[in-house]
């Protein structure tokens, strides 16, 4: 073949974003761990509540939300072994992180601990966003559209949140951005470690 061959043979690469297994992976491993932790904090809010039998409303809210949470875990399970994706090497610190966040909220309230909700699911839902529009541009519009529906539900739960009084927490300013801030840490190194 001679390099006229060659040149006419040769496609340039098209402007915008291909797809990326390499970011694809990123994308898995930190969402697989986001659900892993936000699993730990209703599990640590909900010790908390169910032991109290006038807090049996808000344990039942919470036990409904950890089973979204849970039915996203799974999905993330299958496509961490879909796409070969290694899991977080700090699940074990995202759990008892989450735990501990979990447990606090509680102990500080069930508007406190809807705070925590709100504060979470508004980053995460942020989060999802940016990959959705991430994925459809790398064509991956089945990824996308699972991702979606998990920023749906994550919606769902910070509205419910706020319905029930997230904003009017004790300190709820400093506790959001706190915990947004945690969230957005968490994110970070979760794509990397």
């Amino acid at each position: 073949m001679t390099k006229s061959d060659r040149s006419k043979s040769f496609t340039p690469p098209m402007p915008g974003n291909r797809r990326s297994p390499r970011r694809i992976e990123e994308m898995i491993r930190v969402d697989h761990a986001g659900e892993y932790g936000a699993v730990a904090i209703y599990q640590g809010q909900r010790a908390v509540f169910k032991a109290l039998p006038h807090k049996a409303r808000i344990a039942r809210q919470l036990e409904e939300m950890e089973a979204d949470e849970q039915v996203h875990l799974d999905a993330f399970d299958g496509l961490i072994f879909k796409h070969g994706a290694r899991p977080t090497a700090l699940a074990p610190i995202w759990n008892l992180a989450g735990r501990a966040l979990g447990t606090a909220t509680a102990l500080m309230g069930e508007k406190a601990a809807h705070a925590c909700t709100e504060a979470v699911e508004s980053v995460i839902e942020q989060h999802y966003a940016g990959q959705v529009e991430e994925l459809r541009a790398m064509g991956e519009d089945e990824l996308a559209d699972l991702f979606a529906k998990f920023r749906e539900e994550e919606l769902e739960h910070r509205d419910l949140a706020i319905e029930e009084g997230a904003k009017q927490a004790p300190g709820y300013a400093l506790l959001s951005r706190a915990i947004e801030a945690g969230c957005r840490v968490a994110i970070k190194v979760s794509e990397r470690v």
